[in-house]
């Protein structure tokens, strides 16, 4: 019997990592989801994600630390032997102006949107290149490519552009070992931390009328990794319910 292939998750404990883990459960992967410090909400995600596929992990490790990442990749390496999924989705945000923002915000939100998938990005890669496949799905924002200038969220959008740009870059370099990169923008998604406010003021802006679910970006997630999406590499997926088209 194939084993089954081992998708990572950063950041897949809650919200939309943790939709992503459990949908791509679903598809037959074992999931490894690392998280950087709610051992509880881990715990909780990790009975979820084991009723789906017993061999699932979850891993503490802070994404911008380079060192815990290649911990995470060996850890994989050694236990698994393969990795065919890598997902990006450690993104911390920060609404405040660059005159107001302290240098450590800065790389705070620098190094957990950008810095945090070039150091997972490159641990994975040998491996992948030796394997001859894999997929790197990082995950974006429609602020990225869409937004205006944006006062007070300076710091993310850079980030989040940046990215844009690491995903097509790695896109052309590693195509030739079988390994496709993809980035998923989302738009205003509900989670844990939507407010009353957002669900009365947001879906009138939004063309579909309604804020997305963490649901919605998984399903762009579990396209992205399948083969239906064998030939589909450096693109830019909006899950945004036409918002700024």
């Amino acid at each position: 019997m194939e084993p089954s292939p081992i998708a990572l998750i950063t950041g897949g404990t809650r919200n939309i990592g943790l939709s992503i883990a459990l949908g791509l459960a679903e598809d037959g992967f074992t999931p490894i989801v690392t998280y950087r410090k709610d051992r509880t909400a881990a715990e909780a995600a990790l009975e979820r994600l084991r009723a789906l596929a017993p061999k699932a992990l979850a891993l503490q490790a802070d994404a911008t630390v380079p060192a815990a990442a290649e911990n995470v990749v060996r850890l994989i390496r050694d236990q698994f032997g393969r990795l065919d999924v890598l997902v990006n989705n450690v993104g911390p945000f920060l609404a405040r102006s660059v005159v107001e923002m302290s240098v450590a915000e800065w790389r705070m939100i620098l190094d957990g949107n950008l810095s945090s998938a070039f150091y997972y990005a490159r641990a994975v890669l040998p491996l992948m290149r030796q394997q001859q496949h894999g997929v790197i799905i990082n995950m974006g924002s429609l602020n990225a490519e869409l937004a205006r200038g944006a006062p007070t969220v300076a710091a993310y959008n850079a980030a989040k552009a940046g990215l844009v740009v690491l995903t097509r870059s790695l896109a052309r370099s590693e195509g030739p070992y079988g390994i496709r990169v993809n980035i998923v923008n989302p738009g205003f998604i509900e989670t844990d931390s939507t407010t009353e406010a957002d669900r009365q003021e947001l879906p009138p802006i939004i063309p579909l009328r309604r804020l997305g679910r963490p649901e919605d970006v998984t399903a762009a997630v579990r396209y992205l990794v399948s083969d239906a999406a064998a030939y589909v590499t450096g693109a830019v997926i909006n899950v945004a319910g036409g918002l700024w088209v």
